[in-house]
């Protein structure tokens, strides 16, 4: 259960720390106070969509924390499957969030997403409003309520991955759909592209090859020349001697100087490796001479296979690389279509099975759905006999439609206010207080379902007075039982049946307002329930009464 709320720069509240009881806590306070603002608190703490508009004017940010202890298993569960595990059953939030629009989360004190606090939240917190009462005016929300009422949570996620498989199929099924026409002509198209490409037999490194050749064949003549030159001044001629010669004296001569001084002798031996590399240049280059020879048809064929590879890369690709990976998609597209129908009749097969088991799921979920909504409509009923709605009679309209991803059911509550009159749409027939009751009467039957040990209701008993007052108290008081409710009321009834009373005030401390909050006891508790009865005027005979409604809130066990 939720034990500690700590808020900082929350709207109208700077400071607040706030501790709660197991059993029925109640929050009370004049309009404006910021009751509803502790509720806002909450739902920022557990991961809702939350404005930075919520941050207290003139502060760049707000936190909330709280602290829950004694954790169902189900939130264990989560915890531990998120990578938070628990510490003596005990698990404490932290939302912060800044005038930038920037969130951080904790749990335990490590980082957390607002996804997994909303995960989280969804074990520890069932939280119920106005709002709820809207979703309870949706015909889209009542089916959901007869699968929670059911327990058909399970069986409803195994029809939900039926149908979307069966969904994936047909979307894939619809993707090979295409005109006979058109198909043909991808294919030839395809086809050429593939054939043409393949026909070119192009190798990665060929066309640098090409080039490097091309640029030789071009430059023949001046490659000769050079080539000639070099080795002449290697070898020499008739009329002068070559490098070689003349190195070779420079070598005897201090090979001769290095026996009687050693310390040439380092000199001496480079000098004849420098000898031998000459020697084997000059070999080299007359072997580059003998063999320097051009096919003069050997350029043409060069730049003939150059435009090929041009005109391929102009079609398919910046260089021979992407050319041939564009052939590869090209054949792996083409055997795909020469597939298709073959790929086309399998997955026909794939989506009749597919069908026929979410169509089996349907059925089941639909057979289960209606005896849930006879024993939802039982139960709900008696909840509202007891909140003073005895002539109040619930039915469900459940209609068979296309199969979808809820199933093939189409469920909406209906009504009948009094007696003698036809049944109509929840949204059309019930009042405003009438949807209050009927909310909490449903909220009632679907408690012990849930797992969630904290329920809180922010203005439940909205629209509602006398006598209805009362039992919507007794009532939340008997809900209390066994589990943690915290409530924000107007209604003296509601809040005599609580066993932990908090009062909500505003302060005006200089040029600013201040909302604090206090636990209230005894006489406070009696003061309160006097001024919300009887406004600012409290007299003796106002806390009498008050005093007896406290008294008889709690007879009512």
């Amino acid at each position: 259960m939720l034990t500690q709320l700590y808020i900082h720069n929350i709207a109208v509240i700077h400071k607040a720390s706030i501790s709660f009881t197991g059993g029925f806590n109640v929050f009370t306070g004049e309009t404006g106070a910021g009751k509803t603002v502790l509720v806002s608190a909450i739902d920022m703490v557990l991961g809702e969509r939350t404005s930075r508009d919520i941050i207290r004017s003139g502060e760049d940010k707000a936190l909330v924390s709280a602290l829950f202890e004694g954790v169902s298993p189900k939130a264990s569960e989560i915890l531990e499957r998120q990578g938070y595990p628990g510490s003596d059953g005990s698990v404490l939030i932290t939302r912060e969030i800044t005038a930038a629009g920037k969130n951080n989360c904790r749990i335990n004190g490590m980082p957390a997403t607002v996804g997994i606090l909303r995960e989280i939240a969804s074990a520890l917190i069932s939280i119920h409003g106005q709002r709820d009462s809207g979703r309870l005016l949706s015909p889209e929300q009542h089916i959901a309520l007869i699968d929670a009422f059911g327990g058909l949570g399970g069986l409803f996620a195994e029809y939900r991955e039926s149908y979307g498989n069966y969904r994936r199929i047909k979307s894939e099924l619809l993707g090979l759909a295409m005109d006979d026409a058109q198909k043909a002509r991808r294919i030839d198209m395809l086809t050429f592209q593939v054939q043409e490409i393949e026909a070119a037999q192009l190798d990665v490194d060929e066309e640098n090859t090409l080039v490097s050749r091309r640029k030789a064949i071009r430059n023949s003549g001046r490659i000769r020349e050079g080539l000639a030159g070099g080795y002449a001044a290697i070898t020499g001629d008739d009329d002068s001697p070559g490098i070689s010669e003349l190195f070779g004296q420079l070598a005897d001569g201090v090979s001769e100087a290095a026996r009687f001084l050693g310390q040439m002798e380092p000199l001496s031996l480079r000098l004849e490796e420098i000898g031998y590399e000459i020697e084997e240049a000059g070999a080299e280059i007359r072997r580059a001479i003998d063999e320097l020879e051009f096919d003069r048809h050997e350029l043409d064929d060069i730049e003939s296979r150059l435009d090929i590879i041009y005109n391929l890369k102009k079609k398919y690709g910046a260089n021979i690389p992407a050319v041939l990976a564009f052939c590869q998609n090209a054949a792996e597209e083409l055997e795909g279509l020469l597939g298709s129908e073959a790929k086309a009749q399998r997955l026909e097969q794939a989506a009749a099975a597919a069908e026929s088991e979410a169509t089996r799921l349907a059925a089941e979920l639909s057979e289960k759905r209606l005896a849930a909504s006879e024993a939802f409509i039982t139960a709900v009923e008696g909840e509202l006999a007891y909140l003073d709605m005895p002539d109040v009679k619930l039915s469900v309209s459940c209609r068979r439609t296309d199969l979808g991803a809820g199933g093939w059911d189409a469920i909406e509550f209906y009504v009948t206010t009094n007696i003698g009159e036809p049944p109509g749409p929840l949204s059309k027939i019930a009042s405003g207080g009438e949807i209050a009751r009927m909310m909490l009467a449903i909220k009632n039957v679907l408690a012990d379902r849930d797992g969630v040990d904290t329920m809180i209701f922010d203005e439940v008993d909205s629209g509602v007075s006398g006598r209805a007052a009362g039992k919507i108290g007794a009532k939340l008081r008997q809900a209390s039982q066994g589990r943690q409710l915290i409530c924000v009321t107007h209604l003296a009834q509601v809040a005599a049946c609580a066993d932990s009373h908090l009062y909500i005030y505003k302060e005006v401390e200089g040029d600013r307002a201040f909302t604090k909050v206090e636990a209230l006891s005894g006489e406070g508790v009696f003061r309160e329930l006097a001024r919300i009865t009887s406004g600012d005027l409290i007299t003796e005979a106002a806390i009498e009464n008050a005093r007896a409604l406290w008294e008889f809130g709690h007879s009512n066990q």
